[in-house]
């Protein structure tokens, strides 16, 4: 096996020299008519609703691939960049394909992070343009949600007539910029005319439940139903005022209604892709828009996107709640790297030998498979190679996945684009072609929430049982005195672990699930649990992306990746 030694430019230079077509011509790749994009420049559509609706009357005839990985680090699985180029791999075999993936936030991108839109040789363009402020939807969700908010203080302002208690306002304000001085706020202050004061704080746009339901509805009824049923507020008895008991449902609706309609871009390979949505992937679906990846199932023989996290988290949300919306996966990839096997393998613990580590990781790879194959699901192991990565390390995977009877291959799409990822489509493709999927969810709407929570621990998890605190216990009374206990559950939980601690690796054993708290998003339609502390609103670091990215006076920009 050939060493990957090939030096890769920065992603902008790569971006910036990279050919690209009119996106009529990516939209006619699809059957698309010019009149059918609302161009937004050369590079940057949105579909019409003529489009939309058109295409929607079509069958779904093409085959789901989600993209999903084993427990990540820090340094990231590269699930988008192996989404971006399976998508281009399918294209360099002959078969249509889309990529569906969501929306960067402009937190991230200034953040630790960087952008999400791929790199390397698999990624989407114009990539400046998605990563900033692309086509406005992100601004608009920004903007929805603080109407609300606004509409909340100033109802109470104006004689309170629905008897909001201040102290159980669960709807904060909502900021796309990392900012943790933001997280706890007091508002109203400078008298009576500046409102009555009360407890406040910021959520990052991206964990708003108006991201979550922009993603979740098919068309403006839908959106709109949905938006007037979302929690706002309590009331001092404790009955729930909602976005249409404060009479806003159609504003905010107005302000979401060209939110709602996939953006079409394309990869550095021209393949199709809709960058469309950004909800969180702890409190929400972590995936992009069911919308887009409706149309995607209708306009090519294969549609790839992705789950955020790792298949715990993604691949659980995809199956338990985002599937029951009418889209169901037809193979899996769990994308696997040498550096995250390693480190479930103890090796920055114990500075053990990394060939030692190696192996001791693949617990947790198997794990994931496990997992997803007692969904139903075919499963494709995708091993992200990266430079360091020796050849010995990457033969011992794929020498285990044959091992665990589990097809494998190396994906090289960030140095290669497509040509590195056809190895992993062929893989894909049989899968695909074998009809096993039969997809088997975690639990039914009709059990309990204890019942649900309890299945997702011990089956997807791993864990012994589940202990709820008292506060969780008394969520759940209300929650089922509203009536929502038959959705689905949104477990929160920390990504860097498949148990709740953060610093257990591996396959941790003899451990139980806590659950803190629990809270209806009823626009949305799941139930939200918590299992420890959640920032939905994250800080800048020390050294942030922001601090490197820079403008000259041509406006190219520079720095961002």
């Amino acid at each position: 096996m050939e060493q990957l030694q090939k030096s890769i430019p920065a992603d902008i230079d790569i971006a910036r020299n990279a050919d690209r077509r009119a996106i009529e011509s990516v939209g006619a790749e699809m059957g698309l008519a010019d009149i059918d994009l609302e161009l937004r420049g050369t590079e940057i559509a949105k579909l019409t609703w003529d489009a939309i609706r058109r295409t929607m009357d079509q069958p779904a005839e093409g085959n789901l691939v989600l993209v999903t990985a084993m427990t990540p680090t820090r340094r990231g699985a590269g699930k988008t960049v192996t989404t971006v180029g399976l998508g281009q791999a399918f294209d360099r075999l002959g078969a249509t394909s889309v990529v569906a993936i969501r929306e960067p936030s402009l937190g991230p991108v200034f953040g630790i992070k960087g952008g999400a839109a791929g790199g390397g040789y698999s990624q989407v363009l114009p990539m400046e343009e998605i990563n900033l402020h692309f086509t406005g939807d992100i601004h608009a969700v920004t903007s929805a949600h603080n109407l609300v908010s606004a509409m909340i203080d100033a109802h109470r302002h104006h004689g309170n007539e629905l008897d909001i208690d201040p102290d159980r306002v669960v709807w904060p304000r909502a900021l796309d910029v990392n900012d943790r001085a933001l997280r706890e706020a007091v508002v109203g202050l400078g008298g009576t005319a500046s409102g009555p004061p009360r407890e406040d704080g910021f959520c990052i746009t991206a964990a708003s439940e108006l991201m979550a339901v922009l993603c979740l509805a098919t068309d403006v009824s839908d959106l709109r139903e949905r938006v007037g049923r979302i929690i706002v507020a309590y009331d001092t008895a404790g009955a729930p005022v909602t976005v249409a008991d404060l009479g806003v449902a159609g504003s905010v609706a107005v302000q979401l209604k060209d939110a709602l309609r996939p953006n079409l871009v394309q990869t550095i390979e021209g393949t199709p892709a809709f960058v469309h949505g950004g909800p969180f992937a702890n409190i929400a679906t972590g995936t992009n828009s069911i919308l887009a990846d409706e149309l995607g199932l209708r306009l090519g023989d294969y549609l790839v996107t992705e789950a955020g996290f790792g298949a715990d988290l993604g691949a659980e949300k995809f199956v338990d709640i985002v599937s029951r919306e009418g889209i169901e996966p037809d193979a899996t990839v769990i994308v696997a790297t040498v550096d995250a096997l390693q480190k479930h393998g103890g090796l920055e613990a114990d500075e053990s030998d990394p060939m030692v580590a190696l192996r001791a990781g693949f617990a947790n790879l198997d794990h994931h498979v496990e997992m997803l194959q007692s969904m139903g699901l075919p499963v494709v192991v995708a091993v992200n190679r990266f430079p360091d990565d020796t050849d010995e390390e990457v033969r011992t995977v794929l020498d285990h996945c044959e091992q665990q009877d589990v097809p494998a291959a190396v994906s090289t799409v960030h140095a290669e684009g497509g040509a590195g990822g056809t190895d992993v489509a062929r893989l894909v493709t049989e899968a695909v072609e074998s009809g096993d999927a039969d997809l088997q969810r975690v639990y039914d709407l009709d059990a309990s929430l204890p019942e649900k929570i309890r299945a997702v621990a011990t089956r997807v998890y791993g864990a012994d049982d589940v202990e709820f605190t008292s506060a969780a216990r008394a969520d759940i009374e209300r929650i089922e005195s509203l009536g929502l206990d038959g959705l689905p559950v949104c477990i929160s939980k920390t990504p860097s672990s498949l148990s709740d601690d953060p610093e257990k690796v591996g396959v941790p054993e003899d451990w139980t699930l806590t659950v803190t708290e629990l809270s209806p998003s009823a626009g949305a339609g799941f139930v939200v649990v918590l299992t420890g502390d959640v920032l939905t609103m994250p800080g800048l670091p020390a050294d942030p992306a922001a601090a490197h990215i820079d403008v000259d006076e041509d406006g190219s920009v520079h720095g961002l990746f």
